[in-house]
């Protein structure tokens, strides 16, 4: 089995690697006969389905460039993303396809594929329609581990989100690197990493671990519901769950986890630094210490607690090897024991991402001074594990989710009251951080609590809600 699939309604399916590899084929195969050749980006806007895996992986058969968007985006995120990428042609879900119609028209997208559809939808072509008539014997493009992979789309301090380009030689440094140091993934592992196809996160679990070590993995198109979530892990006996710190913090509110019968081996946690208490919780529920690990978009696991070493309580964990990862200052040299630095990476190391796609200037930016500077600080301990100390510039992090101020304060500022608007992070007990805003009011507004529930709103409906 590869993927075991459950929705919240409780549909149940199973694909096996043998019907993964068909569905992969025959998408390709309808790509290349939709005209898409190597190199062409092409836009993802789906859920949790087998079938998200078809069209990513598809996409490689055909040669294209797979651009993974959110589905919680906004008409606007999407054109964007096709415009800054170039695609011209989409992948999107029945329950994505109102946000992408808004979106055409202002973008280069000319080929809408739609999954899920029963019945014919004017201006798309249907997903299942096209794995019927095409063969999974046909055609395909070689492929090397220099070839252009994903353009995964990532938020910085200022500025729209900028497209991180991965090569394929990124899966296999997940498959060395994250599946081996963090994950110790086998064939006979049944993994569940609670991301969704819209993340780079997907790259590195999903695909990047499960697929490429063989092992099934646990698809669940839901939202978070702790005891949904346990009774998951329990029925489709998980070994290995990958899930977000907030996650993690809301199931040690629940009471007596302890109760349902899981057979975890491991428990793993990215985003964002995982305070104490929920590692407590877990262990006391399954004899599972939950192990932190730390990465970007833009590259594999960099840091995390290796399996069958100790956990240090509020540690980032160790350098996984490989990547090598250096704690430098602020003029580029490495800092000493006990010192803060800012972590960073050699710019050939094929752990990290191959620059941004059609923007030399943030290549230049970002390459600079001969490192790439994650722009996360870490101190470094006696023993050499690395303790979080925050951002260098101000990405706000919160549930996972890595937020720009800059795409919060232009949809504040696009409100009619709203002349100034700054951004920031605030402390939170779940979610870490969440944003908080301080606006100036256009002239003859007045405060009220009406106005801020308006604009609370506001900020929902003109970017990914995640970001409110």
């Amino acid at each position: 089995i590869a993927v075991f699939w459950e929705d919240a309604s409780g549909n149940e399916r199973q694909v096996t690697y043998a019907e993964l590899v068909e569905g992969t084929r025959r998408f390709g195969t309808a790509l290349i006969q939709l005209g898409v050749s190597k190199g062409d980006p092409i836009l993802h806007v789906l859920p949790r389905l087998p079938e998200a895996h078809m069209a990513q992986l598809g996409t490689f058969v055909a040669g294209g460039v797979a651009v993974p968007c959110s589905e919680m985006l906004k008409p606007k995120e999407i054109a964007y993303r096709s415009k800054a990428s170039g695609a011209k042609v989409i992948v999107a879900d029945v329950s994505t396809v109102e946000t992408v119609e808004a979106a055409r028209g202002d973008c280069p997208l000319e080929t809408f594929v739609l999954i899920g559809s029963e019945v014919p939808r004017e201006g798309w072509l249907r997903f299942e329609d096209l794995m019927k008539e095409a063969s999974a014997d046909g055609p395909k493009v070689t492929l090397t581990a220099a070839d252009p992979m994903t353009i995964n789309f990532t938020s910085g301090t200022t500025g729209n989100p900028k497209p991180v380009v991965h090569k394929h030689r990124w899966m296999y440094c997940h498959h060395r690197i994250t599946g081996r140091y963090w994950y110790d993934a086998h064939e006979n592992d049944v993994i569940w990493a609670t991301t969704a196809p819209g993340w780079a996160k997907w790259y590195w679990s999903p695909i990047g671990v499960s697929l490429t070590s063989g092992a099934s993995q646990l698809m669940y198109n839901g939202r978070f519901d702790g005891e949904r979530y346990l009774q998951l892990l329990e029925k489709y006996k998980v070994t290995k769950l990958c899930a977000t710190p907030t996650e993690y913090r809301l199931f040690a509110q629940l009471p007596d986890m302890g109760r349902f019968k899981v057979v975890l081996e491991d428990a793993l946690s990215a985003g964002e630094p995982l305070n104490v208490e929920p590692i407590e919780a877990f262990k006391r529920a399954f004899g599972v210490t939950i192990r932190d690990g730390y990465g970007q978009t833009e590259s594999v696991c960099l840091v995390c607690n290796l399996p069958g070493l100790p956990v240090k309580p509020g540690a980032m964990g160790l350098p996984t090897p490989g990547p090598g990862v250096t704690l430098i200052d602020e003029q580029g040299n490495p800092v000493e024991q006990g010192g803060i630095g800012e972590i960073a990476i050699a710019p050939e190391n094929p752990a990290i991402f191959d620059g941004y796609w059609n923007a030399p200037e943030l290549d230049q930016e970002a390459f600079s001074g001969g490192w790439y500077r994650t722009g996360d600080l870490a101190r470094v301990d006696e023993d050499g594990y690395l303790f979080f100390e925050g951002r260098a510039d101000d990405v706000i992090l919160t549930s996972g989710y890595r937020i720009g101020p800059f795409e919060v304060e232009d949809a504040l500022v696009s409100h009619r009251a709203v002349v100034e608007a700054a951004a920031v992070a605030a402390p939170h007990r779940d979610r870490g951080e969440i944003v908080k805003a301080f606006v100036i009011l256009a002239e003859g507004v007045a405060p009220s609590d009406e106005l801020t529930k308006e604009l609370q709103n506001h900020v929902k409906g003109v970017t990914a809600p995640y970001k409110y």
